[in-house]
Order: C-alpha cells, then sequence, then structure tokens
C-alpha cells in the first residue's frame, strides 16, 4: 500500500501555449485542491523559472467560480518560459523552494523539452532523499510528443487550421482572374498540424498540395507542380509546413535561421512570403502568402471540445496518479474502440519515453510524391477536432478568467 504523503502542489506551464492548456491547469488545481493530501496550491509564475525566482501564486486565494473560466481561457494563465535546467546549481535551488513551501508535488504541463525539465527535477528530488511526487502533463499543438497517441492542444489546432484552409480557399477562388495562394502552418519536424489541412476536403475545399518536414523538398518540383495546377485549374492553394527543409537538411525559410529559443530550436517562419515570391516571378500570376503563425495555437474559439474534455482529464489524473503514488511519469492519452466510436483512456508513460524525443508523421501516411496525406492520416485526425467550445460570453465576445494572482507566503 503506498504511503500517503501530505504536503503542497505546484503547477507550472512551459513552452508554447494552446488553446487548451489551462483546461489542464483547471483540471489540476480543482483536484488538488479537493485532495486530503494537499495542503496547498501553488502556481509557478512562467514555468520552471518561477520557481527557480520564488515567484509563485497562492491560488488557493483564487474565486473557485474565476478559476472555472480556464476551462475556455487560451495561452499560458500562468505564464510560460523556455528554459533549459543549469546543471546543479538550479536543481538544488529547486530543492530550496520545495522544502520552504513543503511541496511534495510537482506537475509541469509542456511537451518534450518540459518533460526532460520534469525528468531531470524527479531524478535529483530522489537523489537527494526528498520525497516529491514528479508528474508531466501533456501539452502541444505539434503533436509531436512520443509516448502518448495525441496530444492535448493538437485537435484544437487542427480545427483552426482545417477551417482556416476551407474558408481562405473559399476566397482565394472568388475571382475570375486566378491566384496562387500558399499558407504556411507551424511544425519545425513534424508535420501533424499542416496536414490537418487537408481536412479542408471534408468541406470540399483542400489545398491542392500540402508539404511536409517529413519529406524532402525540391523546389523546381514544387514550381512544376504549382504551375501545372494554376494552368489547369485557374488557381492554387498550397499548405507548407515552416519545417520543410531541403535534402540537405538546410531550411527552405532560411539556410541558416537567426535565432532560436531557450533550447537551441530554429524561430521559423516567414516562408510563405518567400514561396510567394518565387512563384509570382515563375508564373507572373496574382500570388499571396498567408502565415497563420499564433493564430493556430491560440484560436480558443474554435478549439475542440474533445480537446478541451481530454486536456482537462490529463490534469485531473495527473494529481489522482500523484496522490496514490505514481511519481517520474508522463499523463499520456490512449486511443480505444468503443463498438468502432472513438474512445481515450489515460496511461502513464516513464518521463524517459518522451523527454527530448519527437514523434513525425509515419511515412505510409503520406503520399507517394510527398504533396498530401493519406486517408490513414485523415481517420487519425477527424475524431480529435469533434464537438464545439460552449464558452461563455459577454457582449459578445469570449469571458476569459481573470486570475488575482497573489505572490504566495512561506
Amino acid at each position: 500500500m503506498t504511503q500517503k504523503l501530505i504536503g503542497a502542489c505546484v503547477l507550472a506551464q512551459s513552452g508554447g501555449p494552446t488553446a487548451v492548456i489551462n483546461a489542464s491547469a483547471y483540471g489540476v488545481i480543482k483536484t488538488a485542491m479537493e485532495s486530503e493530501e494537499i495542503t496547498r496550491v501553488f502556481g509557478a509564475a512562467h514555468g520552471i523559472t518561477g520557481i527557480l525566482n520564488d515567484m509563485l501564486y497562492d491560488l488557493d486565494k483564487e474565486d473557485p467560480e474565476e478559476l472555472k473560466f480556464l476551462m475556455n481561457t487560451p495561452s499560458s494563465e500562468l505564464g510560460s518560459c523556455r528554459y533549459k535546467l543549469e546543471g546543479e546549481k538550479d536543481l538544488a535551488r529547486i530543492l530550496e523552494i520545495f522544502k520552504k513551501y513543503d511541496i511534495r508535488y510537482f506537475f509541469y504541463n509542456g511537451g518534450n523539452d518540459s518533460m526532460d525539465t520534469c525528468l531531470k527535477v524527479s531524478e535529483y528530488m530522489m537523489e537527494s532523499g526528498y520525497e516529491c511526487r514528479v508528474i508531466g502533463v501533456p501539452k502541444t499543438i505539434d503533436n509531436d510528443l512520443v509516448g502518448t497517441d495525441h496530444c492535448p492542444g493538437y485537435g484544437s489546432a487542427a480545427k483552426y487550421i482545417a477551417t482556416s484552409f476551407a474558408e481562405v480557399y473559399k476566397d482565394a477562388i472568388v475571382y475570375n482572374t486566378g491566384a496562387i495562394t500558399v499558407l504556411e502552418v507551424m511544425g519545425r519536424n513534424a508535420g501533424w498540424l499542416v496536414g490537418a489541412s487537408a481536412l479542408a476536403g471534408l468541406s470540399n475545399a483542400a489545398p491542392d498540395l500540402i508539404y511536409l518536414p517529413e519529406v524532402p523538398f525540391n523546389l523546381d518540383d514544387f514550381l512544376d507542380k504549382v504551375e501545372a495546377i494554376y494552368k489547369e485549374k485557374n488557381n492554387c492553394v498550397v499548405a507548407v509546413s515552416e519545417g520543410i527543409k531541403y535534402s540537405d537538411g538546410t531550411f527552405v525559410s532560411e539556410a541558416k535561421p537567426s535565432t532560436t529559443d531557450g533550447f537551441g530550436h530554429e524561430q521559423l517562419g516567414g516562408l510563405a512570403a518567400t514561396l510567394a515570391a518565387v512563384v509570382g516571378h515563375r508564373t507572373g500570376a496574382k500570388v499571396r502568402g498567408i502565415e497563420l503563425s499564433l493564430l493556430q495555437r491560440c484560436g480558443a474559439h474554435l478549439a475542440s471540445q474533445v480537446d478541451i474534455d481530454e486536456a482537462y482529464l490529463a490534469g485531473k489524473c495527473a494529481v489522482e496518479s500523484a496522490i496514490a503514488g505514481e511519481n517520474g511519469k508522463m499523463v499520456a492519452l490512449n486511443r480505444v474502440s468503443n463498438n468502432g466510436e472513438y474512445g481515450c483512456e489515460i496511461i502513464f508513460q516513464p518521463l524517459t519515453v518522451s523527454a527530448n524525443l519527437e514523434k513525425t508523421v509515419p511515412l505510409d501516411w503520406i503520399n507517394s510524391d510527398g504533396t498530401n496525406v493519406t486517408q490513414d492520416f485523415i481517420d487519425y485526425v477527424l475524431p480529435l477536432i469533434q464537438g464545439e467550445n460552449t464558452r461563455v460570453t459577454v457582449n459578445g465576445l469570449p469571458r476569459f478568467a481573470n486570475l488575482k494572482k497573489i505572490k504566495a507566503e512561506a
């Protein structure tokens, strides 16, 4: 029987936000507040840096009714960061803060790099003899987290992308003078997001070409295909992932990206404009480059209710599992079939399964010439975008959570 562990908990959010990350936060916060084992509930300001800087919010002092609005509030309400732990110094500081507030439960909501942070913290606590149960709560619109069938945040981003492509497609073909439209979607090494643009085909508005980073990009072949489609249809809509690369591994957007994040990952962007300029020069057609950018990860008005519910469940189960004795694990979503219908169950993976690893789109889910996805991809994504966000609005606009964020005292 697992020994009961009494103490405070802290929740932190890390990496790029999503439309449903705060639903996971609410799952953690509400479940922790209802637990007899958890004495206080803290939120770290800006991820792990909030713990390092002793900047914790006392979430017990928030209005419970206000906290409910987290379910439909996009972005990372507690603040995020992209920070790589700097060895013993940072880990010792985290232990110091945990002891100061008697923190015995740590929940970190993030992606690949965040799971690495979780792993380091978990191992250090055990080596130090300080009992603290560490659970990673998955989050990323990129859907590239290893160990989970899909990731909270992806379904809503996929729904936003598919809807946006369908709407842009309808607009792009309206004139008697044709046009070529290039839309850029996020995704550094994995094409889960750009592949979701194919779902626009269910509205009879699919892009003509889809380019994923899993397949090397050939500029001449790209131009030939765009020009042929334009001549045939008098219009062409193209979806490109920001992370597409030439066969030598250099990014099409820039051979040497000018900036990186805290983990050394390239900050991409500007690809749509670059390709639009090349296409315009080649064809002489009217060309437009569009970058969806941050819109695809903060579009809570198009959040999938399935995604919201699963995000909340991930946070809830993280707390329940930690109380039950789990440690050094990541919450994972496992797809199940209930009489042929989509279902999802929670399982737990060791943090080592996902830390610093990336899950890419299977090559057999990409067509033979690398310009579209197969029906298997569509079948995988479609259940994740179901359900409409039942959010509260005021004056026709969304009502987001407005937390007091009172600094915690030991």
